[in-house]
């Protein structure tokens, strides 16, 4: 789920009427399947001790280091051995309706290309590195599998009530930025941080954004960016935690979050469980494009 647009208001040609296109894996050049390469190595040098069990587990599980791109006909029958979920090509970014349906029926969707030698660093729209090693592996775990299901079952009841703003913040806050307490110290799970170099550091080590313990009805008031590192990350206590806080019915948090403002990206309020209160400094000095 996305802020950024959809290209096409209706599928586009050689698209399924669900929105679906084939992989075409065979189409994929030597220099996109380098690409994939290059991102995997430098990821696997970064996240060790800094990703989740879970997802180090997930990414073992489905081996998604065969050389090159992976192959949905090979890496989707692991998958779905796993937790049932299978990933489908869609022809870019999608109608809100198109993806609450794929989830709810335990389809994540993927993009088909993946990003150019020159875009390692920043790219806006979701690619197939994005979408594959960085959500995938999570759909390996049973509680998280879950939870993508129920909120693709959720964002079809919010999207009816007008809330969609509010749940896509709980989309952003976990399943793309969020942070897990393990044992040993906090760990990242989502895909927007684990598939990125910098943020894989950022979100740990760096003493700018805010890091606050995960209180759903917070997180859903809590304005975000798309365009930089995170001012501020969630963190859970674990997956099943997430899972049971969010398996609940919604319809009496939506008739509370109505009558409240929205929370700043940067503000700390005075029940939050501050786990590092952040300078904000990267922020305040311009963020990615700064001196």
């Amino acid at each position: 789920m996305s802020d950024f647009e959809h290209v096409f208001e209706k599928p586009p040609e050689g698209a399924a009427a669900d929105w679906t296109i084939p992989q075409d894996w065979t189409a994929y050049s030597a220099v996109e399947h380098q690409t994939w390469d290059t991102l995997y190595a430098r990821q696997m040098k970064i996240l060790p001790g800094r990703a989740a069990e879970v997802f180090m587990k997930g990414l073992s599980a489905l081996d998604l280091n065969t050389g090159g791109i992976p192959d949905f006909a090979v890496m989707n029958p692991k998958l779905q051995a796993l937790t049932g979920w299978t990933v489908v090509c869609v022809p870019g970014l999608v109608p809100d309706d198109v993806f609450f349906d794929h989830l709810a029926n335990r389809r994540f969707p993927s993009g088909q290309f993946i990003r150019k030698p020159d875009q390692l660093d920043y790219l806006q729209e979701p690619d197939i590195f994005h979408d594959v090693f960085g959500h995938v592996p999570m759909l390996s775990d049973p509680d998280f599998a879950d939870y993508m299901e129920a909120y693709g079952k959720g964002g079809q009841r919010a999207a009816s009530l007008g809330m969609l703003q509010n749940l896509a913040r709980l989309y952003w806050y976990t399943v793309e930025f969020g942070l897990m307490q393990e044992a040993d110290g906090l760990r990242i799970y989502g895909a927007g941080i684990v598939s990125s170099a910098t943020e894989s550091v950022f979100s740990l080590e760096d003493p700018s954004p805010n890091r606050l313990g995960f209180e759903l009805e917070r997180v859903m008031r809590t304005l975000y960016r798309i365009d930089d590192f995170q001012q501020v990350y969630f963190v859970i206590d674990s997956i099943e935690a997430l899972k049971g806080e969010t398996l609940k019915d919604f319809g009496p948090i939506y008739d509370r979050l109505k009558g409240q403002s929205d929370i700043g990206i940067e503000q700390i309020q005075p029940y939050d469980r501050v786990i590092t209160r952040g300078t904000q400094d990267y922020a305040h000095k311009g963020g990615r494009f700064a001196a």
